[in-house]
C-alpha cells in the first residue's frame, strides 16, 4: 500500500465525514501533545508547536511528491486545519502566562 493509500484510509476510520479536514486537525492534535511529553516543554513554548508545524511541512512535501505536484488549494487547507488550534492554545497560554507573571509582581509587598 502507498503512502496516499494509507494515508486515506486511515482519515477515513479517524473521521469518516469529512475525512481529510478533520484528520488534520486531530494530527495536529497528537502531534503537539506528543511532542510536549517528548520534550517536556510547555504548550507556551513554541517548540511544542514548532514540532507540529515541521511535521505539517515534512507531510504536504510527501504530498507533493507524491502527487506530483503542488495541490495549492489542498495544501492551505491542510496547513490551516493542522495548525489552527496548536496555534490558538499557544497563544492563549502564552497570554495567561504574560498575565499571571504581570499579577504575581504587582500582589508582592514593597521592600
Amino acid at each position: 500500500m502507498d503512502y496516499v493509500a494509507l494515508k486515506n484510509v486511515v482519515a477515513t476510520l479517524i473521521t469518516p465525514a469529512n475525512p481529510d479536514a478533520l484528520a488534520h486537525v486531530h494530527g495536529g492534535m497528537a502531534v503537539l501533545l506528543l511532542a510536549r511529553l517528548i520534550t517536556r516543554r510547555s504548550l507556551a513554548t513554541p517548540i511544542p508547536l514548532a514540532c507540529v508545524a515541521a511535521l505539517q511541512l515534512l507531510n504536504e512535501c510527501i504530498d507533493r511528491y507524491n502527487h506530483g505536484s503542488w495541490r495549492w488549494p489542498d495544501t492551505i487547507a491542510d496547513t490551516v486545519n493542522t495548525l489552527f488550534w496548536p496555534t490558538v492554545l499557544f497563544i492563549g497560554l502564552r497570554w495567561r502566562r504574560e498575565r499571571q507573571a504581570g499579577t504575581s509582581t504587582e500582589q508582592l509587598p514593597a521592600t
